[in-house]
């Protein structure tokens, strides 16, 4: 950010805003910035910070400023960002439950879940809006209403979505507690050596391709992150796993298994859209482009969610099917594994 005249008045734009979930420990603010906006280098955002342009509860402060539970955070800018207006639109989504306090998604591959940069409309937030538009907390002009949690574009399953202030208050805390329980589904490169086990490694930006994330296993840079697994079938040269989260960090599952040495089958980010394992017999090689073609992204999906009620307190647990294109990838497999054709 380029230094300004200090006898020349500037006008502001406000380019970022966050609150800031109330079970956030203390963490200086330009590193939770770093952490939430992207391609932000914290040196940017240190300068801004001198300059002025972050506010923190309608105070500027220094770039050493740690973040509390709680706190408003506002990042202001000299140029005037594109507006990205919140539209309702009749998208069709797939609920399998619903009360007055929340509702549970089985999204749909390829679905956004929120409006960003190159996804202005079209998401899971335009049609939320319009589906619950009679609701004050989807005419409230947050970015996000509702959203507890997220899922990739190409990851589909079960997401949870809070209808009032208090749901959303309270589920975000169960996700920031940990107390939520949830299991994904995925295909992956190989098998891994131990039927089940589990992956701890720190998770952040990759140093130089900032759309994805990588494992700091020395623990000194990144967030915390947990991952459980068990294989449920053998493929040899594919696996289906099933994996449990203990954090719920940006493509944790996704970078987890690359760490282990496992991508997930046809993702592009980590390489999964690569043949890894198998044979160089042109046949095989071939199969392998058809079962690309059957589930043209990572095949991810999130199969279970429980959580307690924000209302009544009762422990509640969700299950969605498979989407088709992972049920035909397994059929595949399965055909191959019984008939060894190639």
């Amino acid at each position: 950010m380029q230094t300004t005249d200090i006898n020349k008045a500037v006008e502001r734009y406000e380019f970022y805003k966050f609150d800031v979930d109330p079970g956030q420990s203390q963490l200086r603010i330009d590193k939770f910035l770093f952490n939430k906006i992207e391609n932000a280098s914290r040196t940017k955002i240190q300068d801004a910070a001198k300059e002025g342009f972050i506010e923190v509860n309608g105070k500027k402060v220094k770039s050493n400023y740690k973040v509390r539970p709680n706190d408003k955070i506002i990042v202001y800018s000299e140029s005037e960002p594109r507006e990205i207006e919140l539209i309702p639109q009749d998208i069709p989504i797939n609920i399998i439950y619903e009360d007055d306090y929340l509702l549970l998604i089985n999204k749909t591959p390829g679905l956004v879940v929120h409006p960003g940069f190159g996804n202005h409309d079209g998401t899971l937030v335009n049609a939320l809006m319009y589906h619950l538009k009679d609701l004050p907390l989807f005419n409230s002009g947050e970015a996000r209403p509702g959203l507890v949690h997220r899922l990739d574009k190409d990851t589909s399953g079960i997401l949870v979505v809070a209808k009032t202030e208090q749901a959303l208050s309270n589920l975000s805390k169960q996700f920031f507690d940990r107390t939520t329980d949830r299991k994904y589904y995925a295909v992956v490169w190989g098998v891994p050596k131990e039927k089940e086990g589990t992956i701890t490694g720190n998770i952040d930006r990759h140093p130089k391709n900032r759309k994805i994330r990588t494992v700091f296993p020395d623990g000194e840079q990144g967030k915390h992150a947990i991952t459980h697994y068990k294989v449920l079938e053998d493929f040899g040269y594919v696996s289906l796993i099933e994996c449990k989260l203990e954090t719920g960090r940006t493509h944790q599952i996704r970078v987890h298994m690359k760490y282990l040495g496992h991508p997930l089958f046809n993702d592009a980010d980590y390489g999964g859209n690569l043949i890894l394992k198998g044979t160089r017999f042109s046949k095989y090689q071939q199969f392998i482009r058809n079962c690309f073609n059957v589930i043209p992204r990572q095949a991810l999906h999130a199969k279970t969610l429980a959580f307690d009620h924000p209302e009544t307190g009762e422990r509640m647990e969700f299950n969605s099917d498979l989407p088709d294109d992972m049920q035909q990838l397994l059929e595949k497999w399965r055909r191959y594994i019984a008939g060894r054709l190639i």
